[in-house]
């Protein structure tokens, strides 16, 4: 008989990040109305790592402007650990696709940028700086200005600058795309190794189907636009710690990637020639 005492039972928690029926319309120039995501739900639980996956253009950004507050959507809800989103989402940390860095400032001034304008003090935001650069590999080249440093380098600056202030989501948007691919799979294994020290919610957007399965917990599937909506969910069952680079020879990876390519690949081929006509 359990203890009429014992009051360990497991509360369930909200999602850290939900967005409920989504609708994105857009105007165009012309003066139509164009919809390019339409009644798309997605859920990322806490200290979960999701990567959504579609054909070029089906709207994987959108979504994560919607996640970030960023964009609003036409209709349905986003929401942030159970509360609905209203403006910016101050819980997390957006990690961009393009250079993020600014020019006039050095590598620990770029990092720290975030504390200061929170009012950290100086001397804190330094320390804690300091200590981020080392954390992503970069002690040592604090004064580098961003034109100094290799698209490595700056990768690396952004994720620390990202991360410095502790978000409980991270969301990324194909953040290792320009690299050459050594860079991105040492890029790779750096973002699972923070990742693993402190689990926080991710939501990572990528092209590259063998990168999302490598990194994540669950991959979502997007089909292509116009009135975009996830049509696959694939939870990667692959045992952590993982190596990004080794895991693709496992038998289980292939196996994941074969499934998730026969649903993306019709896509894929669909966005293809709707960009031709265009």
């Amino acid at each position: 008989m359990a203890d009429p005492q014992d009051k360990t039972a497991a509360v369930e928690q909200p999602p850290a990040l939900l967005l409920d029926r989504v609708t994105c319309t857009f105007t165009s120039p012309d003066g139509s109305a164009y919809t390019a995501m339409r009644d798309a739900s997605l859920t990322v639980a806490p200290g979960e790592f999701v990567s959504v996956v579609g054909p070029t253009g089906c709207g994987k950004s959108t979504l994560l402007n919607m996640a970030a507050g960023l964009l609003h959507p036409s209709s349905g809800s986003v929401s942030v650990f159970g509360e609905p989103l209203r403006g910016v989402n101050h819980r997390a940390g957006y990690m961009f696709q393009g250079e993020a860095l600014m020019p006039w400032r050095n590598a620990l001034a770029n990092v720290t940028a975030g504390l200061e304008f929170a009012g950290v003090s100086s001397a804190d935001a330094t320390e804690q700086g300091r200590d981020w650069m080392r954390r992503v590999g970069l002690g040592g080249f604090e004064d580098r200005y961003p034109h100094q440093m290799s698209g490595g380098m700056r990768k690396r600056t952004m994720l620390a600058q990202t991360l410095i202030r502790d978000p409980d989501i991270i969301l990324m948007d194909e953040p290792f795309s320009a690299l050459d691919i050594q860079t991105r799979q040492l890029m790779e294994n750096e973002v699972l190794d923070l990742w693993m020290a402190r689990r926080k919610a991710v939501l990572f957007i990528t092209h590259d189907l063998d990168e999302a399965i490598a990194m994540s917990d669950r991959v979502v599937v997007l089909s292509a636009g116009p009135e975009t909506h996830p049509i696959g969910e694939f939870v990667i069952d692959i045992p952590r710690p993982r190596d990004v680079a080794e895991v693709r020879m496992d038998a289980r990876f292939i196996e994941l990637h074969q499934g998730i390519w026969a649903v993306l690949r019709d896509e894929v081929l669909k966005g293809y020639e709707r960009q031709k006509r265009t």
